[in-house]
């Protein structure tokens, strides 16, 4: 945890506390001072605990991917150093109606892709119809769901791509229709799924397209090289043809992907890594050195219960098993024994220091107070009511990612739920990242551990996709109805909303236990000293390495 900033552009006018990827900046000159020229730099060295699934950005919610696309793409806006939002590819910020709902952006016109074409208005057009096309089956299509003109006829009832709410006026003019006022809007712009991609080359690579560097063509501070997605490492190289390529400091970034936290911390001492992530007792045997970090996120891990399996109602359709799950697990124990890398404990699913109320400031997680808070004894209660209404043992199936900290989280869960809830049968199943994806999303699990990071500052960003049709097949009228509320009904009376979305929370997570939210991770790291200039952000892209160098 870094420093407190204010981010006034969105919906609840919130402070919030700079978390991310790692933590706030480190001595980074945004304002592009010539503080260092990148032929004094060295080449960094960074690490990353999963593969990248793709690079096109329609298609990808897993944060390696993400964070590689904000480096080596850039849309209309960026996030500053303070999480501001501020223009990138937009010559300035957006001119808004009166009404909130027409937005007309002019494009800058020295932006180019690195095959040379211009970075043009139809670029941005074509992505965003490929975003709500449903053939695509875009992971975050819901985004425009019920926000930008005509976005839910096309994702529901058929309705032609080209006729969502967007249209390039001109070849540096994009005009953009939304079904209602959103405050955020603008922010979910800096986001990687609104980048904008080249139509033609995007064509003539078909599939392929985002599958490997030679098939992507950039338009960010950076050039992939040597990837594609069996990749256990990948270099980032300079873009010579990005506009503002005289502030990106370093020529070179090398990555490579370290699942294990004892290669991790041996590749840093012997000077391999500029970066690494630790957790349990490296992380407690490291808490002294002068170049451990601490930082605070607002990611949060928790526990997916899926409610109907192929086609079937699985054991966590019954609400008592859901409850019995929920209250077992000794979440304080997981991050202080298990975890020891800052992670905190959580009773409820918006983070710490996300969000604050509009009118007290105070932290949402102060206003919505703790829920389902850990009881083994009232977990006990709820399982001997399941096990007489599915009439035996209860068994199942644990999903889980294969990096070294996820599995010792699930090997905890297992135990926990093991010992705590006799004649409850635990099994843990571990895949690579994205296979863990698209299981998710094909349904086919029964426990799944799962994590996610704000796209925008809102509350909604976690509760938006678990309306009736998600990947838990969780349905609730009341739920829908409370989400609903929140969009059409208090769009315009913030402390209204705010009550509304603590209820959603405590109908999510404590009436229906839809979801066990675990912990707010926390990432304990060692930074190499000398190393500044990078950006992490509380939400949307995780990590900016433009300003980032090492002498």
């Amino acid at each position: 945890m870094k420093r407190w900033l204010t981010l006034g552009a969105l919906v609840l006018s919130a402070t919030l506390l700079m978390t991310g990827c790692g933590g706030n900046e480190k001595g980074t000159d945004s304002s592009g001072g010539d503080k260092q020229k990148a032929s004094d730099a060295r080449p960094l060295s960074f690490m990353e605990e999963s593969e990248i699934g793709s690079m096109d950005t329609i298609y990808t919610q897993d944060e390696p991917s993400i964070n590689a696309q904000s480096n080596v793409f850039e849309g209309l806006y960026q996030l500053d150093k303070d999480d501001n939002v501020i223009p990138a590819v937009a010559k300035e910020m957006p001119e808004i109606s009166e009404d909130g709902k027409t937005y007309v952006i002019k494009l800058r016109e020295d932006s180019t892709w690195s095959n040379g074409d211009p970075v043009t208005a139809h670029d941005f057009i074509f992505a965003w119809r490929k975003l709500v096309n449903p053939e695509k089956q875009a992971n975050y299509v819901f985004l425009t769901d019920g926000m930008i003109e005509n976005a839910t006829d096309i994702i529901n009832n058929g309705k032609d791509p080209k006729e969502l709410g967007v249209k390039a006026v001109d070849d540096y003019t994009i005009e953009i229709k939304l079904e209602k006022p959103v405050p955020y809007f603008t922010s979910l712009l800096a986001f990687s799924p609104f980048f904008p991609q080249n139509e033609k080359f995007v064509t003539e690579k078909g599939s392929e397209y985002g599958t490997s560097s030679e098939n992507i063509v950039s338009n960010g501070p950076f050039i992939m090289n040597n990837w594609d997605q069996s990749s256990l490492t990948w270099e980032l190289e300079k873009n010579p043809d990005y506009y503002d390529a005289d502030k990106v400091k370093s020529d070179l970034i090398n990555f490579q992907v370290i699942k294990e936290t004892n290669t991790a911390f041996n590749l840093f001492e012997s000077g391999e890594l500029d970066i690494a992530f630790l957790s349990g007792e490296l992380a407690q045997q490291n808490v002294d050195d002068p170049e451990y970090e601490a930082i605070q996120r607002s990611k949060i891990y928790s526990i997916r219960m899926n409610q109907i399996r192929n086609g079937k109602d699985s054991i966590f359709a019954n609400e008592n098993v859901r409850k019995a799950v929920a209250y077992a697990i000794d979440k304080k124990g997981l991050v202080d024994n298990i975890l020891a890398d800052g992670s905190k404990e959580i009773y409820g699913y918006i983070p710490w220091n996300f969000v604050f109320n509009p009118e007290t400031k105070a932290d949402f997680r102060e206003d919505a107070g703790e829920l389902a808070v850990t009881d083994v004894e009232k977990a006990k209660e709820y399982l001997a009511k399941a096990k007489t209404e599915l009439q035996g043992d209860v068994e199942m199936e644990l999903l889980a990612k294969d990096g070294d900290s996820d599995k010792k989280v699930a090997e905890f869960i297992q135990s926990q739920l093991e010992e705590s809830l006799p004649g409850l049968k635990v099994t843990i199943k571990t895949v690579p990242l994205n296979n863990s994806i698209e299981i998710i999303k094909k349904g086919d699990y029964d426990l799944a551990i799962g994590t996610w990071a704000p796209d925008y500052q809102d509350p909604m960003t976690f509760f938006e996709s678990y309306t009736t049709g998600n990947t838990l097949n969780y349905s609730s009228e009341k739920y829908d109805q409370l989400i609903d509320d929140v969009i059409n009904k208090y769009g315009n009376d913030l402390g209204k909303r705010w009550e509304t979305l603590i209820e959603v929370e405590k109908q999510f997570v404590e009436e229906d236990a839809a979801l066990i939210p675990l912990y707010q991770q926390g990432r304990a790291q060692l930074t190499r000293a000398g190393l500044t200039g990078l950006e992490y952000h509380n939400f949307g892209p995780t990590c900016i390495y433009k300003y980032a160098y090492i002498e």
